[in-house]
């Protein structure tokens, strides 16, 4: 299914522009605000094609798509008028300012204010990584002025941090953009730079100015835009109107400016100085425990998106101090993310499976997205995602013993473990290089022992028995044994499993086991020998029983009993033989699509429990020639 059409269904199962306040998306969700959260089926979100999973965290509806997260946000903005920047985000469905406790409110607000950055910052942290790599080896020296003007390519996105953030802060908060802009222009500017560089006492008007860099730093813009928030609010209510125009705006930089570099700037580096602290602190005198918990449960930070609380400390490591703690325990995480996905893909029987755990595993590995990994995957499946967590914890406490340090920020990965190089200290990378490759074989083998159920189990049978009735399944499959049967796919599509249908009742599997069928032509065909047991008066559903005991239905289209028969025409009746082959349904696709339908055709074994085990075709695009799934 294209991104166009999962875009229109995931606008339309949170509620359309009715329920949506905003929306905006980050490297891999769309991150919505809507009205009324429980308005909205998390299962039929889930069973979306395209979508990883969903997640509510700090009163978004977080839709995880992946790396083409951007496509679907594209498309859902077309369908709809509604604000499509992080001015909505701080305020509830109300208008009000969001409550909540300080540290929901501190996390939402890091969050809404990072992520619209992080292309930037992976971008110019792999510029970093480069470079480390090209003059390590040698093919580049640090001393030449291409050297020099690419490292302002890296740089740039990290140096001019306060600038960036005042832009999302300043949405957050609904303060004028421009004032914030300035007021981390003002930290950041030439001159007073060399005034902290010149090593002398500072003041202003009297007043003791703190020699402070606030380049690349976090928390003091941040803490500068909240208070601006209520500065505005003050002048708005004492300058005359008569004067706003040239007094509003004269008192706001001078008095942001005052402040900034005298009480909020300074209590702000203290504020990240200590942080920084307490991380150097725990790692110097329990590494060997705070390393492995952090490595072991960073998919789970990762997955309420608490990891942007640590940006601080890591992004610290593009300029200052290099990272012991959370770039580090990345880099166990995503290559485990990464090593699970991968063994899933080798272990599993289902294509479609496969597909999705192989581009999830690609995305880990080498770029570090883990989303598409963690929610497609290894959360879904659960014995992967414990997998990845022990080799976390074990890759974590060698982490902690032997000090392992990031020199740059960029997301961890293959591509980007140059970042652990630092020419004082070789010993660093030898060591990033264990936890990378001990990290992939300690997942990858713990998944193929552990192994994982794609199907939920019946609750009759046990673990020993299912595996036996599938080893017996694809035993009889491969000899072509007369206890397996041959269902052909009645219209020409591309075949998906069951599970990832658009609506519970199919996906459940509440009525049988089966496949379906996004169809592409609009005639239907019978797909076996045998008789027309039922013609649904809406014409939307043909129940059908073949010779060799196969009772099936055709639904052709979701919810379309609604359309009362219109694009359908039926060429059989109840009772009638039927050869494979015979036209049974002519539908108007392009009406059903119209009409705001989803066209997806289930075909469900409705006895599929006389049976062993219904088994998909590993093809992806069929006709009536092709069979769709075998019956055992």
């Amino acid at each position: 299914m294209s991104a166009k059409d999962s875009a229109k269904q995931i606008y339309d199962e949170v509620g359309g522009e009715a329920n949506i306040n905003y929306l905006t998306h980050c490297v891999t969700r769309l991150r919505f605000r809507l009205k009324d959260e429980s308005k909205v089926d998390d299962e039929k979100v889930k069973q979306i094609p395209g979508v990883m999973g969903i997640n509510h965290q700090n009163g978004q509806y977080q839709v995880i798509i992946g790396n083409a997260v951007s496509d679907y946000y594209d498309q859902v903005v077309k369908l709809g008028n509604f604000p499509t920047d992080e001015s909505a985000d701080a305020t509830d469905n109300t208008g009000n300012e969001k409550k909540g406790n300080l540290f929901d409110q501190f996390t939402s607000f890091i969050s809404s204010c990072m992520s619209p950055l992080i292309p930037a910052l992976i971008g110019g942290g792999m510029i970093k990584v480069i470079l480390i790599l090209l003059t390590t080896v040698g093919w580049m020296s640090t001393k030449s002025q291409t050297y020099t003007i690419i490292s302002v390519f890296g740089d740039a996105p990290f140096y001019f941090l306060p600038i960036e953030l005042a832009i999302t802060a300043s949405k957050y908060h609904k303060v004028n953009q421009m004032m914030a802009v300035i007021a981390g222009a003002i930290l950041i500017h030439p001159d007073f730079i060399s005034l902290v560089n010149s090593g002398k006492t500072i003041h202003l008007m009297g007043l003791p100015v703190t020699a402070a860099s606030y380049s690349s730093s976090v928390i003091p813009i941040l803490l500068i835009v909240w208070a601006m928030k209520y500065l505005e609010k003050f002048l708005d209510k004492v300058v005359p109107a008569s004067f706003k125009s040239i007094l509003k705006p004269l008192l706001e930089i001078f008095i942001v400016g005052v402040v900034s570099l005298v009480i909020i700037g300074p209590i702000g580096t203290w504020a990240g100085e200590l942080l920084s602290g307490i991380v150097l602190l725990i790692q110097k005198h329990a590494a060997w425990l705070a390393m492995p918990l952090m490595a072991a449960f960073m998919p789970l930070i990762v997955m309420t998106g608490m990891h942007w609380a640590f940006s601080p400390i890591f992004l610290a490591a593009s300029f200052a101090t290099p990272d012991s703690l959370i770039l580090p325990a990345m880099l166990a995480a995503n290559i485990g993310q990464g090593a699970a996905s991968l063994a899933v893909a080798v272990k599993t029987k289902n294509k479609n499976t496969r597909q999705v755990a192989s581009a999830a595993a690609v995305s880990a590995l080498l770029a570090g997205v883990t989303e598409p990994a963690l929610y497609g995957v290894t959360l879904k499946y659960k014995k992967p995602l414990y997998a990845s967590m022990i080799s976390g914890a074990i890759t974590g406490l060698f982490m902690g013993i032997v000090n392992l340090r990031s020199f740059a920020f960029a997301v961890p990965s293959i591509l980007s473990i140059p970042q652990f190089v630092n020419n004082k200290i070789p010993s660093n990378f030898i060591y990033a290089i264990i936890v990378l490759i001990a990290s992939f074989i300690i997942t990858f083998v713990l998944t193929m022992v552990l192994g994982f159920n794609e199907e939920p189990q019946v609750a009759s049978a046990t673990d020993t028995d299912s595996k036996k009735n599938n080893d017996v399944a694809a035993t009889k499959i491969e000899s072509g044994a007369k206890e397996t049967k041959k269902v052909y796919s009645p219209v020409k599509g591309e075949l998906i499993t069951l599970d990832s249908v658009n609506d519970p009742t199919f996906a459940q599997k509440m009525l049988g086991d089966g496949v379906a069928v996004i169809p592409e032509d609009n005639n239907f065909y019978a797909p076996f020998d045998g008789v027309v047991e039922t013609v649904f008066p809406t014409k939307h559903a043909i129940g059908l029983k073949s010779d060799t005991g196969i009772e099936m239905l055709i639904h052709i289209g979701l919810d379309t009993v609604e359309l009362k028969g219109e694009p359908y025409d039926v060429k059989v009746k109840d009772k009638q033989r039927i050869k494979k082959g015979d036209l049974l349904v002519v539908a108007d696709l392009a009406a059903i699509k119209k009409a705001g339908y989803d066209t997806v055709t289930p075909l469900v074994v409705t006895n599929s429990k006389e049976f062993v085990e219904v088994v998909p075709n590993e093809k992806t695009t069929v006709d009536n020639g092709t069979v769709a799934f075998y019956v055992v």
